[in-house]
C-alpha cells in the first residue's frame, strides 16, 4: 500500500471512531439497552446482524466509488 492509501484507511478509522463515540456521548442510558439486547441475542441472530451490517457496508462502499 502506498502513503495515500494508508491515509485514507486512518481517516475510515477515524470517521468509524468518532460515529461509533456519538452514541454513548449522546444517550448513555439507551446505549446500555442496546448493549443488552445484543447480549441477549444467540448467536445465530448475531452473526447475521454482523454480515448484513458487513454487506451493507460493502454495498455502500461501492456505491460511492467514482
Amino acid at each position: 500500500m502506498d502513503a495515500v492509501a494508508w491515509g485514507r484507511l486512518i481517516e475510515a478509522l477515524a470517521l468509524m471512531m468518532v460515529l461509533e463515540g456519538l452514541l454513548p456521548f449522546l444517550s448513555p442510558g439507551r446505549l446500555r439497552e442496546a448493549l443488552l439486547l445484543v447480549v441477549r441475542m444467540d448467536d445465530r441472530s448475531l452473526r447475521l446482524l454482523g454480515l448484513t451490517s458487513m454487506v451493507l457496508g460493502v454495498l455502500l462502499l461501492y456505491a460511492m466509488r467514482p
